[in-house]
């Protein structure tokens, strides 16, 4: 059975880092495009990155992250994960990792992740 397990968020000041962890179990981390995806307070979800299988090997950033954040995966530990760099409040909210069947990172996820809450300080 598919299972994804996020950690890594937490309060962070403004201007550092985090990276945030997506445990994948039930498939391994780079057969189907995987996605983070977060939700700020008032808002709706939003992707934020998408690194699809090792088959296409695209990735994908959101403008607002775009240079900031890297997404990467561990086929060992078969985990996805998300570097926040440079993090501002607009990065506030809860990260959710997600998956769906789909080699490519225009599928829509059927499988997501409890999430993980990221809180920016100023």
């Amino acid at each position: 059975q598919l299972q994804l397990v996020e950690s890594g968020g937490g309060l962070v000041e403004s201007g550092g880092s985090l990276r945030l962890s997506c445990t994948v179990s039930g498939v391994t981390v780079d057969r189907y495009a995987m996605g983070w995806f977060r939700q700020a307070p008032g808002q709706e979800r939003e992707r934020v990155s998408c690194i699809s299988s090792s088959g296409d090997g695209k990735v994908y950033y959101e403008d607002s992250v775009r240079g900031r954040f890297t997404v990467s995966r561990d086929k060992a530990e078969n985990t996805m994960y998300l570097l926040m760099n440079s993090v501002t409040a607009a990065d506030t909210g809860d990260y959710f990792c997600a998956t769906s069947p789909s080699y490519y990172c225009d599928g829509t996820p059927d499988s997501w992740g409890q999430g993980t809450q990221v809180t920016v300080s100023s």
